[in-house]
This record gives structure tokens, C-alpha cells and sequence, in this order.
């Protein structure tokens, strides 16, 4: 097993972070973490391959998938062997076939046979939810509307899930309670109203963008006086929905969330919002179906 990595704590930001190319820390935690709850103490299948074995073996997509997770699963396998090789035909983003080959291992036999899971588990999860992200970016093709995440993600795989979101062609909503400030019902009651909790929040944390969600028309045209960044409008009527929008003012970004599914997400993408955030990204996750073969007979 690994050490334990550190890791750099984030320092309070000046706004949302945006997951991008995979940070060496988040994913080496992540594997580890992985693997200690896989292998512990010692993996008594692999123990009977002799210790100085190498072998060859390949992913294979058995279905169409837009890939993610590469980082995770090379993290997995260089854990367990330093020198491991990993050549990937595809890299995160892109489009795979079903039928297609992903990559090619060349590692200690032992440690192909004790990463395979954790290493799948990762790029399965991760690319389905770049490939399912993907498909909802499509549908809002020709539109003004950006497609958003939320924080309803796997616990412990949040940074992972986000960058797999970004693969997918879709931007990150904030990534935890710290890179950004969204007031919501309970927020707004403790606070004492909602022109009351936005400016508190603007004393609080005059660096951090404010977000605030509304329920109402009224509520909306309350919010939208004391001027936060954004306003998230969560499943108001139709009719007051229109209406708020054609209230917009310049500065004040409008998102549309809760009630959202892939079948209605093309229609509320016309209503003109610049954003809509769809929980079911990450917390309706259906894993790619992959697997790992031997393709060449192991060796000293």
C-alpha cells in the first residue's frame, strides 16, 4: 500500500473553483483511499503470483462512452507499481466506441490483479458521468444556456466527479461550501430576509461571488433589488418563470434549477437563463461497463 499523501489546503478563493487538469494531490487521496479499502491489509488472491511476474493486459469500452477518469486509474496501477506503463489510445473528452480498446498495461502481475477493480471503479464512474453530461451539453447546443453541476455527488469523489462534468463538456457549479456563497431558504430565515442575508453575505465575504435561490416572483424581485451575482430560480410556475426573466437586469446571472430532466432540458433551455444545474450529473450515476483482459501471458 502507499502512504498516506498530503495534501495543499485550499486557501479561501476570489471565486468558484473550476475543476481542470487533474490535481496530482486530490487524485493520488482518492487512490489511496481506493485502494486501502480494497486491498488492506494485503491481497491474498495476488499473493499467490510469484513477486518478480510481469504481464500485459488492455480495457475494453463494451459500449460507447465519453472517456474520463485517466489520471485515477494510472494513480492505481503506479501505486501498486512504480513502474507500471500505461499507453492510452484515448484521452479524457473524447468520444470512444463501443469495441474500442482504451489502453494498454504493462505492470508487476500483482499489481494488474490488485489494482484492476479500484482502476476500473474510477474510469467507469468517472466516464459515465462525462458521457451522460455530454449528452445533456448536446441537447443545449445553439442555446445562451450553460449546463452546471451541483454538489449532490459521491461522497469522497466529489473533485473527481467535477472534473469528470468538465470532460463532459459541461462548467462547475462551486465546488464546496468555501469558493463561493449560496443562500438558500434556511439561510435567508436565519438571516433575517433576503435583501438582509445578501448583504451580510457581501460584509462577510467581499471577495466571494453571492448566489441566492428564490421560489416566488416576489422573492425573485426582492433578490433582484439588492443585486447578488446570481439568482437561482427553483421550479417557479411557468408564468412567473417567464416573467423573472424578462425582469433580468445586466449583472445579475440568472440559473434555473431543480425539476430538470433530460427530457425538458432542450425546452427550458429556450426560456433564455444563463445557466441551468442539474443534480442527476453526479448523484445518478450509471457506471460504463468495461473490463480488464490479459492479452499476453505473464513473465519474469
Amino acid at each position: 500500500m502507499p502512504e498516506i499523501p498530503s495534501i495543499t489546503p485550499i486557501t479561501a478563493p476570489r471565486r468558484p473553483i473550476h475543476v481542470g487538469a487533474p490535481d496530482p494531490q486530490r487524485v493520488a487521496l482518492d487512490v489511496y483511499r481506493a485502494l486501502e479499502e480494497d486491498i488492506g491489509e494485503g491481497d491474498a488472491s495476488a499473493a499467490l503470483m510469484p513477486s518478480d511476474l510481469h504481464g500485459q493486459a488492455e480495457v475494453l469500452a463494451r459500449e460507447e462512452l465519453v472517456l474520463a477518469g485517466c489520471a485515477w486509474f494510472d494513480g492505481c496501477m503506479r501505486a501498486l507499481d512504480p513502474q507500471a506503463r500505461i499507453f492510452w489510445h484515448f484521452a479524457d473528452g473524447e468520444r470512444v466506441a463501443a469495441g474500442s480498446v482504451l489502453c494498454r498495461i504493462e505492470a508487476k502481475a500483482r499489481a494488474l490483479l490488485s489494482g484492476e477493480r479500484s482502476a476500473l471503479n474510477f474510469l467507469q464512474t468517472l466516464s459515465g458521468t462525462a458521457t451522460a453530461t455530454a449528452a445533456c451539453v448536446a441537447m443545449l447546443a445553439g442555446s445562451r444556456t450553460r449546463l452546471l453541476d451541483t454538489r449532490k455527488t459521491l461522497p469522497g469523489l466529489r473533485y473527481a466527479q467535477k472534473y469528470a462534468v468538465r470532460a463532459g463538456g459541461a462548467e462547475n457549479h462551486r465546488l464546496g461550501l468555501y469558493d463561493a456563497i449560496l443562500l438558500k431558504e434556511n439561510h435567508i430565515i436565519a438571516a433575517g430576509g433576503i435583501v438582509a442575508a445578501i448583504a451580510a453575505a457581501r460584509r462577510q465575504s467581499p471577495g466571494l461571488e453571492v448566489e441566492i435561490e428564490v421560489e416566488t416572483l416576489t422573492e425573485f424581485r426582492q433578490a433582484l433589488h439588492a443585486r447578488p451575482d446570481r439568482i437561482m430560480l427553483d421550479e417557479l410556475p411557468p408564468e412567473d418563470l417567464r416573467s423573472a426573466i424578462a425582469e433580468r437586469v445586466a449583472g445579475v446571472e440568472l440559473e434555473l434549477s431543480g425539476g430538470v430532466v433530460r427530457e425538458n432540458l432542450t425546452e427550458l433551455a429556450e426560456l433564455g437563463v444563463d445557466f441551468i444545474s442539474v443534480g442527476a450529473l453526479t448523484k445518478h450515476v450509471r457506471a460504463i461497463d468495461l473490463s480488464l483482459r490479459w492479452r499476453a501471458h505473464p513473465c519474469r
